[in-house]
């Protein structure tokens, strides 16, 4: 059973963009808490949107029967082997096999619109690791968000570690706070119970914090345009 983690993102100050100093600064207070870099990370994310009769993937034409319109697709760096699929508007998460997407693709049922890469360097910090990255489109540089992963291992309830969490937040939101950067690290309760999800943490609740983090991310940017 995989220890509980909190999945964060950063949320500019009004009229501030992201850039990369940003990116840096975090980095950087991560080694000041006495964080060891440890490798790299990288979870993607893919946006589906169902396949129309006249075989478009756009809004127009005839959608094929009992297929959820959109679905987002998780490949977590953690689990290589699997692949999880989450329908947002039915509230379901679901786990398959690495190959799902080359199913999807022979199926002819969805089609990819956006795909998303969330990429970074990883830290030893005690009990904790955290996972510090960027977000941008597939095949591309442009930054499209800063998130973080924060994961605690001696837990794996999502209940009994919440004190522990709230309180490294707290010390992780003092240390980045003294750099006076535009805007703050956010973290957004994801309703585990909406998917039917337990108290004790999965890949799943994973999944499902990385939808909540793509859409937080994304009305950032809408706002921001």
């Amino acid at each position: 059973m995989p220890p509980v983690k909190w999945l964060m993102h950063w949320h500019p100050s009004p009229g501030a963009t992201i850039n990369s100093q940003i990116l840096s600064e975090a980095c950087g207070c991560a080694e000041s808490l006495g964080g060891s870099k440890d490798g790299k990370w990288k979870t993607s994310i893919f946006f589906y949107r169902a396949m129309t009769r006249d075989g478009s993937g756009g809004p127009a034409g005839q959608q094929h029967p009992d297929l959820p319109r959109e679905l987002l697709g998780v490949a977590l760096h953690e689990r290589p082997g699997l692949y999880f699929s989450i329908v947002r508007a039915q509230r379901l998460v679901l786990q398959a096999d690495a190959a799902f997407p080359q199913v999807m693709e022979k199926l002819q049922s969805y089609r990819i619109r956006v795909a998303l890469n969330f990429e970074g360097f990883q830290y030893q910090l005690g009990d904790f690791c955290l996972r510090i990255g960027k977000c941008v489109p597939n095949n591309s540089e442009a930054l499209r968000g800063i998130m973080m992963e924060v994961e605690y291992y001696p837990l794996s309830s999502i209940e009994k570690s919440k004190a522990v969490m709230e309180d490294f937040f707290d010390i992780w939101q003092e240390t980045i706070g003294k750099k006076s950067l535009p805007g703050q690290f956010i973290h957004v309760d994801s309703n585990f119970s909406d998917y039917g999800l337990s108290d004790q943490y999965s890949f799943q609740h994973t999944a499902v914090q990385y939808a909540t983090c793509l859409q937080q991310l994304m009305a950032a940017v809408t706002v921001r345009a």
